[in-house]
């Protein structure tokens, strides 16, 4: 024990009895394996702040979800997603975050994410978008992002969609306590694999709650590295970008901040995100 001292990740409470989350932590630590920091895992009280933040993240996406609509600008989206966040007491978090210069990222066909907000940006029939926001409140942070199909589209669009959110659901199941980030990612590839479509690998989930963007990382994508030890109390986001050809992406050159990314071939992509939370059982989300 004395050898590994101050190396450790993972440190014992002075003075308190060592807990049966200890002894998982430290078992996994001393076979090499890659455990949370002790400030990964949220507080009772915490989690519940998280949760009042996804409650109003909810409630956001189900306003755009009411509104959406053919005809309707990018712009538009921002506008709303802005309103409904000031009326419920809470702060977009990606608004001038690094640069950003809007409130949600609106991200249409073959752009992958980080779409930004514009009148120029008109939603089409036929068009799939995902539409992702992050609520601040009280300084609690919940993030999450949904598909939207404007009116008909092809088969080849619906099904896309459809399987991106399967690819989010078979993560989130594979995520169980004591288990590793890599389980999530192993599963997502299985299921985007049947249907030969590509995962973005240059982007991940992350930890989330107290910060935007805080450990682990989680990748959508099987690995050799199994990432990340999960332990009850971490929070986290699953996110996976499914795209319908190569999982090779770029940043968009003509996007003045130089957010937007876009799939190399220039086919569609599609992205579920929900904000979760790890209990002694599996994975909690907190943002419906």
């Amino acid at each position: 024990m004395m050898v590994f001292q101050n190396k450790r990740r993972w440190q014992l409470p002075k003075g308190k009895p060592v807990t049966e989350m200890d002894k998982q932590v430290m078992y996994w630590e001393n076979k090499g394996r890659l455990v949370p920091t002790r400030d990964l895992i949220k507080t009772p009280e915490q989690i519940e702040g998280i949760r009042r933040a996804g409650l109003v993240n909810t409630g956001v996406l189900d306003e755009v979800a009411r509104n959406i609509r053919a005809g309707m600008s990018t712009l538009e989206i921002d506008e709303i997603c802005m309103r409904y966040c000031e009326e419920h007491g809470a702060t977009p978090a990606c608004l001038n975050y690094e640069g950003f210069p809007k409130s949600v990222c609106t991200s249409i066909n073959e752009v992958v994410c980080h779409g930004i907000p514009k009148a120029s940006d008109v939603l089409q029939e036929g068009d799939i978008v995902n539409v992702d926001f992050t609520t601040i409140l009280d300084g609690y942070y919940a993030d999450a992002s949904r598909m939207f199909i404007i009116g008909q589209t092809t088969p080849e669009k619906e099904q896309l969609v459809r399987v991106a959110k399967e690819c989010l659901e078979a993560g989130a199941a594979a995520a169980k306590p004591y288990g590793f980030v890599g389980d999530i990612g192993r599963a997502i590839q299985k299921h985007a694999d049947r249907y030969h479509y590509g995962i973005v690998k240059d982007l991940c989930g992350h930890g989330v709650g107290l910060k935007f963007h805080e450990e682990p990382e989680v990748l959508h994508y099987k690995t050799r590295d199994s990432g990340m030890l999960l332990v009850p109390g971490m929070v986290f986001t699953i996110e996976p970008m499914i795209n319908m050809g190569t999982w090779k992406v770029f940043v968009d050159g003509d996007d003045e901040y130089g957010w937007e990314v876009i799939t190399e071939d220039e086919k569609p992509s599609a992205q579920w995100e929900h904000t979760f939370v790890m209990t002694e059982h599996g994975l909690e989300v907190l943002t419906y």
